[in-house]
């Protein structure tokens, strides 16, 4: 059995080629139950938690298993830590094990852009992201994998944080504007896609500052009573999702609006793979908001985990 860590992932995996494994492999036929995530303690509001995920499709079956420690960074240590078991879809054997913290950066980024990719206006020009941690530049380099972005303005709390991203991205890309912002109408409105990574539990945005057009990508919360956008976001919007089950099982950004009566689990319009198996430009006209709410599902980490698997084997 292969032990495959971050730097291998590193090494091997781009957006480009990552993109094009994710489209197929929603397309596919594929297994994926309910994601079970457990809290460890649920007397208090650390919210520890332990998941496990599983899926397969015809050639490799996986189980990711993490733990999430949001209060470990005030003691020295990671939020997050994730393996990737594969297995052989043939006879079962395991394959490897696989560094599931690196898989998730590439993975939740490479998701975002596939479903910009299906939602966003061709001719955008204006990203806005919300955010400075880990996932921020996996999440900016994969929206500019689909896009052809002049501007990208950067809004997050962390001065210190934000201004070293703006640096690495001014030095990756000279020919894009990068500059820090802050969530006001004007930038809002001059947005043609949003991105949002945070750990924000308020909306970061008014909904009546989106412009006609507007795409939103929202990847941040994953709790029911928390959210990155508000209501007016989500009723303004055609809303697509990576998996109903678990975005209607977590994601406050549709729960809330549920609670309030002004949405229902009928308005969203599609899954991820709906719109893969159809592989078309999924926009209905210029003019509509377009929501794609993600909370992460195990295809997409068996998908990114196989397909550094088969890298690497040359």
């Amino acid at each position: 059995m292969q032990i495959i860590e971050k730097y291998e992932i590193d090494n091997v995996l781009n957006f480009d080629t990552l993109l094009t494994a994710m489209r197929q492999g929603f397309a596919q036929e594929f297994g994926m139950p309910k994601r079970n995530v457990y809290e460890l303690d649920e007397s208090n509001l650390s919210h520890d938690a332990f998941a496990v995920l599983p899926a397969w499709n015809e050639h490799v079956i996986g189980v990711k298993a993490f733990t999430y420690f949001p209060k470990n960074s005030q003691v020295g240590y990671e939020s997050l830590y994730s393996k990737i078991m594969l297995f052989s879809r043939d006879h079962g054997e395991p394959l490897a094990l696989v560094d599931g913290t690196r898989i998730t950066l590439w993975r939740t980024a490479t998701v975002s852009a596939l479903a910009s990719y299906y939602l966003s206006r061709e001719n955008s020009q204006h990203l806005v992201f919300f955010g400075s941690g880990n996932l921020a530049e996996y999440m900016i380099r994969a929206h500019l994998s689909v896009r052809n972005f002049t501007r990208v303005t950067l809004i997050a709390r962390n001065q210190e944080k934000v201004m070293a991203l703006q640096n690495r991205l001014k030095t990756a890309f000279v020919n894009i504007d990068v500059v820090i912002g802050k969530s006001d109408e004007p930038t809002i409105h001059s947005a043609d896609v949003i991105s949002c990574a945070t750990g924000s539990a308020a909306p970061l945005f008014d909904g009546n500052w989106l412009k006609p057009g507007t795409h939103v990508d929202l990847i941040g919360n994953h709790h029911s009573e928390a959210r990155e956008c508000d209501s007016k976001t989500i009723t303004r919007s055609r809303v697509y999702v990576d998996s109903r089950e678990n975005v209607l099982s977590e994601a406050g950004e549709l729960l809330l609006p549920i609670k309030e009566g002004v949405f229902s689990e009928q308005d969203v319009c599609a899954e991820l793979a709906q719109l893969a198996q159809e592989d078309s430009y999924a926009r209905f006209n210029e003019t509509d908001i377009t929501v794609f709410k993600s909370v992460g599902t195990a295809l997409s980490d068996l998908i990114a985990a196989s397909h550094v698997y088969q890298s690497l084997q040359g």
